[in-house]
């Protein structure tokens, strides 16, 4: 996913929630001190912290959404479906790191669920503990995620086998 002069460009996104998501940008702060040879662009919503070793942007939508989404090699996101959504037609690596109720992120723990069955599919990548998260991007550059639907699936296992029956 390097580009030119090898560069990574990481787009992350907290959505636009009431609630902060503090400590995933706290974490990925830390992280983008440690690799300056990133460029990390963040989309920062109601948090109430503001990053020192990244740039960032309470909201970004539309046009601009779509550009910032368009420009990163992984999309790092919160477990909200229009992001993810987005990063799966940009054809994106994925990186879900889910709100959770106990840290006061959401209401209640429906981001979870989604991480898991997406990550259950091969579709992203996802971190429980935002210790992992250096860890889940530096692999999420090679990462090849599943982006067929199980339509496609099926409609794909229907044709060859009326292929073989011809």
């Amino acid at each position: 996913m390097a580009i030119g002069n090898g560069v990574k460009k990481i787009f992350a996104s907290v959505g636009t929630h009431s609630q902060p998501f503090d400590r995933l940008l706290k974490e990925l702060d830390i992280v983008a001190a440690k690799h300056s040879e990133w460029k990390i662009f963040g989309q920062t919503g109601n948090s109430n912290y503001k990053p020192k070793n990244f740039a960032f942007k309470k909201f970004v939508k539309g046009k601009e959404f779509d550009e910032k989404m368009q420009w990163a090699d992984i999309v790092l996101s919160h477990g909200g479906a229009g992001t993810i959504i987005n990063a799966f037609l940009n054809k994106k690596p994925l990186i879900i790191v889910p709100r959770l109720k106990k840290f006061g992120e959401h209401t209640n723990d429906h981001q979870l669920d989604l991480a898991k069955a997406l990550e259950k599919k091969n579709k992203a990548k996802t971190v429980f503990d935002t210790r992992e998260l250096e860890k889940q991007i530096l692999q999420a550059f090679s990462f090849k995620p599943e982006l067929s639907s199980d339509k496609e699936n099926l409609i794909k296992r229907i044709s060859l086998f009326l292929e073989e029956e011809t």
